[in-house]
């Protein structure tokens, strides 16, 4: 698997090269995902999103401490509590926290770090590519889900 780092802006959506393309459909043909920062208010991005995904067939494991249900999930305090293997990491944390929770899916076994639009961590991205994780940067999952799979 190629080292990728998709670092798309929110403004050159559009802009994304043929190799970025490739590698953003294949992390979301991963169908496990955890939600780290995953919200329990449904008008947040950090509920909506991940409900959005999960009417469409992925799995999705809420992470956040404190909370014990999200979406009719169990939710887990954190990332190195999980009772299975995960896909996908898909963050709704500022980027200061990124590059821990980044150490923590490569603890895990994550394929893939996605860090949501507005989301932004160089040393994050640098730790999951370290560990030959697909990174995407900057960029929101439904959004992408939206571009390329419901073509």
């Amino acid at each position: 698997m190629d080292k990728l780092s998709v670092n798309v802006c929110r403004v050159n959506f559009g802009e994304v090269s043929d190799k970025e393309e490739k590698k953003i459909l294949e992390i979301l043909k991963m169908r496990t995902i955890a939600v780290v920062g995953i919200s329990p208010k449904e008008d947040r991005p950090s509920n909506y999103v991940p409900r959005f995904l999960m009417e469409r067939g992925y799995e999705i494991i809420p992470v956040r401490p404190g909370v014990k249900q999200v979406l009719g999930l169990k939710c887990y305090a954190d990332l190195e509590n999980l009772d299975r293997p995960v896909d996908v990491v898909n963050v709704f944390r500022r980027g200061e926290y990124c590059p821990k929770i980044a150490e923590k899916a490569v603890k895990i076994g994550a394929k893939a770090l996605w860090m949501q639009e507005g989301v932004i961590s160089e040393k994050a991205k640098d730790i999951a590519e370290k560990a030959g994780m697909l990174v995407v940067m900057d960029f929101c999952i439904e959004k992408a889900y939206s571009k390329y799979m419901e073509k």
